[in-house]
């Protein structure tokens, strides 16, 4: 099967079919979603906080999501890979900004980077497409700005955010993003972008309206349970089983049973 491509994103936003997207952090589950066939896979800079047990994404580096990506990369085979700028791998510099998603096309195999911000990083966006790196947009609560937003709150509930939210939308558009995340915002605003727009939007806590919907791989399956946020719907829960095949594994060694006669070499 061919790999997604931005064309077949804007194809499916002009004939109105839903795009799925997920993340993935290493090869065990970059092979697992390959499998189910998802439109993209990204590898999000949420890996500081369910792969290393950070308190939030700001401490993962630009070398941590390479490696990460290019686990993924070896892995995926039909879904567009897309690697996730972290905090300070763009915000200093537009030339900071290209050579880092330079990075994740060179070395981690991805096709496509994912940038949070607004208009605060068009000039970073205009700059990675004319170097040939397609580029996913990211609005509403960017979790980056996560202290001067003051926590994880849900963004655009006044008309001033809307306001900003929907020029943001355009603006980043009209810069070339290829689409546009929507993360914690009123399902009505989301419906307004996602009209407006020409690119495709994938919704995270967006509601139903958008073109497209990505989650967490660790929360949508149950490894990840420190806090659950509303928009989430957990699918199953792989922690339980785990814990669940450990425990048995652990008894049986402790009362013989393990290795039997059907694990031993003659």
């Amino acid at each position: 099967m061919p790999r997604v491509t931005i064309k077949d994103f804007f194809e499916k936003k002009e004939h109105k079919r839903s795009l799925s997207l997920i993340t993935a952090y290493d090869y065990p589950f970059g092979r697992i979603v390959d499998e189910v066939g998802f439109d993209a896979v990204l590898v999000g800079d949420s890996l500081a906080m369910v792969v290393q047990g950070q308190e939030n994404t700001m401490a993962v580096t630009m070398d941590e999501m390479v490696y990460h990506t290019r686990l993924v990369s070896r892995a995926v085979t039909g879904a567009m890979v897309i690697g996730d700028m972290p905090f300070m791998s763009y915000q200093v510099s537009v030339s900071d900004a290209v050579r880092n998603a330079g990075r994740f096309i060179k070395e981690a195999g991805a096709q496509a980077i994912k940038i949070e911000g607004g208009s605060e990083v068009l000039p970073h966006v205009r700059a990675i497409v004319r170097a040939e790196i397609p580029v996913m947009a990211h609005i509403g609560l960017t979790p980056q700005a996560l202290y001067r937003m003051g926590g994880y709150k849900v963004q655009g509930r006044t008309d001033e955010a809307r306001r900003r939210l929907v020029d943001d939308a355009n603006r980043l558009q009209d810069a070339g993003a290829f689409s546009i995340v929507l993360e914690a915002i009123p399902a009505e605003l989301a419906r307004e972008i996602t009209d407006a727009l020409d690119i495709a939007t994938i919704g995270i806590g967006a509601g139903p309206h958008c073109d497209g919907q990505i989650l967490v791989l660790h929360d949508v399956i149950g490894l990840f349970d420190r806090f659950v946020p509303k928009f989430v719907k957990k699918y199953a829960n792989i922690k339980e089983v785990a814990v669940n095949a450990l425990r048995a594994y652990k008894e049986e060694v402790e009362t013989g049973l393990f290795p039997s006669e059907k694990e031993s070499f003659k």
